[in-house]
């Protein structure tokens, strides 16, 4: 082949390939990256679509865990203020005390309002004022006692002062000022 023929088919040869590459810059690589676009979404829409059929099958399962839940805050509702408050106030001091040598002759007046520790909380509180007298081994059991019978009351603002000497010379025995802090059913009135 003459030097001129192969110089003409060796720009032949590049020109194909530059348009060949040109062709491929222009119009398959984006045609890829689409694809490739594609295939990624594709992918996602059938991961969502597993998810889905997932959550459809554990209906049943999420619907006994929603009894489940439901059944135990309902149980644990249970010592909540309810109803008349003055009411639930006294029989609840009065039924607690029996068992124990705690005299509490006076039952402030309950003043409902907002729960105060915590913000937007779904219940009510009602807090409410005690005084008394007891031994202080006494009171201290009554006191344990009740925060662990009632995990929805707390007390709060303690104040115990020492009662002078009875008539058989003994000191253990003190008055107390204390405010018990109730939830209140979000049903109640």
């Amino acid at each position: 082949m003459s030097k001129e023929k192969r110089n003409q088919l060796f720009f032949v040869a590049i020109i194909t390939i530059a348009v060949l590459v040109l062709i491929g810059f222009a119009f398959i690589h984006p045609q890829l990256q689409t694809l490739s676009k594609i295939k990624a979404n594709k992918k996602d829409a059938l991961a969502k679509l597993q998810q889905i059929n997932d959550t459809i099958k554990h209906t049943d399962a999420t619907e006994a865990a929603l009894a489940s839940v439901t059944d135990a805050l309902s149980h644990a509702e249970e010592d909540m203020a309810s109803g008349d408050i003055y009411s639930w106030t006294y029989d609840t001091i009065r039924r607690f005390k029996i068992p124990y040598q705690v005299d509490i002759p006076q039952i402030g007046q309950p003043e409902m309002g907002n729960v105060d520790l915590l913000p937007n909380f779904p219940y009510k509180q009602v807090k409410f004022t005690v005084n008394g007298t007891a031994y202080y081994h006494d009171f201290g059991k009554f006191i344990a006692a009740f925060e662990n019978t009632f995990p929805h009351i707390r007390i709060v603002n303690l104040t115990m002062d020492p009662l002078p000497p009875g008539p058989d010379g003994s000191t253990e025995k003190l008055s107390f000022r204390m405010d018990i802090v109730a939830l209140i059913k979000s049903n109640s009135p």
